[in-house]
């Protein structure tokens, strides 16, 4: 008798079909036509229930350019396996065409020519524009948001997310889980939730000073849609006071809570679920082994980490999804859910080509309202880049680079330390540097660049700690964002060493000499966790820098010797 699990396993080999192979399509019919938007939206419809699937968005309403990331690295268990797996080695896996529309979609190679070539992508109109030929296709469809949506941009930031929120309500979502959203703090948090026209959910929110269950967020919603009784599962970040700053959401705790999933899991079944979704923003590896630790969820939406994987990967009985982030990507997952179980499904990662896909009318209107009132100043040129910028990856990126030396410039500073945080559209090199642009890369609530002093010993202590929450092989213990970046200073990073005899031969730049234990360095930085930072804002540092310079140029960066990987 063949298993549940191969039965899976065999609707797997079906999704590749609508999947995979479909970006390999694109890439042969590429020379042949352009793509069009009947491409890009053909689905065979299956089963009887439909998900759709949207995250990190980042407050990105318009087009945008993104590169993926070069450097993704996986440890323990996860070494070598999807996500962390890039460029050409992902395209081998898949069977992606060299310089195919998925070649720019999902990997970095060559993304200067190949933007330029297949234009931007993303942009909330589109998105509206895929959400409803799906709901065409399939009325009842879910449109779930995975959080890191009210955050990233300089809209976002001066209408503390009412700009965003009214874009996604206009959508329609049916559910949202949370992360970046709490940065606007406990209270704003609390009335955008109140006001929500959908479930806010998730199950690992609890009440700081009680130790019990939030009552400003549900557990999970139910959801009576093809025949079938669903159950969706809100899983916010589980790391909200290590991986941002605790005083702003003083009233909430978080953590995996995995014990509790299985609780939830539990309770929806015998309520009747026949099919149970766990809307996430863990992060893949965190998905994977909850996943592996929590039986009976059928499918887990997952987000945080921006992957964008074409097909599904299989954790047990459990498909994960991952729907990449800034709005490039929508996820279609089709579904057979029949006596109280998950029979197979089918999936589609759709590319939101910004030239291909038409934007919706009364959602561009919307976007473009919003927009209205800070139109100059988004629109104010500040330089011009002859570098492509971009962030997204374990280690530093251009945009990375460019910060940091604006604030050892701007700071006076010896080294310079700047989040290892993944939102942040790229530019192409001649692009012109706006306000905007900025914003994008900087836009966030505690954006104080403090300038202090640190010894040599306490700098590598803070790189062993954020290489631990990066590299530790338990998936739980990855707590935070992506390597700090550091400017003035290189060193050499062994991942595969225990926390503490990961970090060596620190140098700082400007004179070649070994770091001092026992030297005091002046620091500069920002986004610092600590109540009272004293500083100017970011982007304010980042625009002196771009005005003095007029032209940008960003040499690449060898600073960082990575082994062990």
């Amino acid at each position: 008798m063949i298993s549940r699990r191969d039965f899976l396993q065999a609707s797997m080999a079906a999704s590749a079909i609508v999947g995979a192979s479909g970006f390999g399509q694109w890439g042969r019919l590429a020379a042949q036509q352009a793509l069009t938007q009947d491409d890009l939206l053909n689905f065979d419809t299956f089963g009887n229930v439909s998900l759709i699937h949207i995250t990190d968005i980042h407050a990105q309403l318009k087009p945008i350019w993104f590169r993926e990331p070069e450097v993704n690295l996986g440890v323990g268990d996860n070494n070598g396996a999807v996500p962390h797996v890039t460029g050409a080695d992902f395209r081998r896996l898949y069977g992606i065409e060299d310089g195919s529309p998925s070649h720019y979609a999902l990997t970095y190679n060559d993304f200067s020519a190949l933007a330029r070539t297949y234009g931007k992508m993303g942009g909330m109109d589109r998105v509206a524009t895929i959400v409803n030929a799906i709901r065409a296709d399939r009325p009842d469809a879910l449109l779930l948001d995975g959080g890191d949506t009210w955050h990233g941009s300089y809209t976002c930031h001066h209408t503390e997310g009412q700009d965003v929120v009214n874009v996604m309500n206009a959508l329609k979502p049916d559910a949202m889980t949370f992360h970046w959203e709490f940065t606007l703090g406990q209270d704003r948090v609390r009335e955008l939730v109140g006001d929500l026209p959908f479930a806010a959910l998730g199950q690992n929110i609890f009440d700081a000073e009680w130790d019990e269950p939030s009552e400003d967020f549900a557990p999970y919603t139910f959801f009576d849609r093809g025949g079938a009784r669903i159950a969706v599962i809100g899983q916010a970040f589980p790391y909200m006071p290590i991986a941002n700053p605790g005083w702003m959401f003083p009233d909430y705790s978080f953590g995996v809570r995995d014990g509790r999933m299985q609780e939830m899991v539990d309770e929806v079944r015998a309520q009747g679920a026949d099919l149970v979704v766990c809307l996430s923003h863990n992060g893949f590896d965190v998905d994977k082994q909850m996943a592996s630790r929590v039986t009976g969820i059928d499918v887990i939406l997952t987000g945080h980490t921006h992957d964008a994987l074409p097909e599904p990967v299989l954790v047990g009985e459990t498909i994960l999804i991952a729907s990449g982030s800034n709005g490039k990507f929508v996820s279609r997952v089709d579904l057979d859910v029949r006596d109280g179980r998950m029979m197979g499904f089918r999936h589609k990662l759709i590319p939101v080509f910004s030239d291909v896909i038409a934007p919706d009318p009364e959602i561009a209107a919307l976007i473009d309202e919003q927009r209205a009132p800070f139109q100059a100043e988004l629109e104010e040129v500040l330089g011009t880049t002859d570098s492509l910028l971009y962030r997204r990856g374990n280690f530093n990126g251009s945009w990375d680079d460019l910060i940091c030396d604006a604030l050892i410039t701007q700071r006076e500073a010896d080294i310079a330390m700047s989040p290892g945080v993944r939102w942040g559209p790229s530019l192409l090199p001649g692009d012109p540097i706006t306000r905007e642009d900025v914003w994008n890369v900087t836009s966030m609530s505690y954006g104080q660049a403090y300038r202090t002093e640190m010894t040599g010993e306490f700098i590598k202590v803070v790189l062993e700690d954020v290489g631990d929450n990066l590299f530790n092989p338990d998936p739980y213990y990855q707590q935070g964002g992506d390597m700090v970046r550091i400017g003035g200073m290189g060193y050499r990073i062994d991942i595969s060493k225990p926390q503490g005899e990961r970090i060596s031969d620190m140098t700082l730049l400007s004179t070649g000499a070994p770091i001092d234990p026992t030297r005091t360095y002046v620091v500069a930085g920002w986004a610092s966790v600590n109540q009272g930072t004293e500083g100017p804002m970011i982007w304010d540092v980042v625009e002196d820098h771009i005005r003095q310079l007029g032209t940008v140029v960003v040499d690449p960066n060898t600073s960082v010797e990575v082994v062990g990987a």
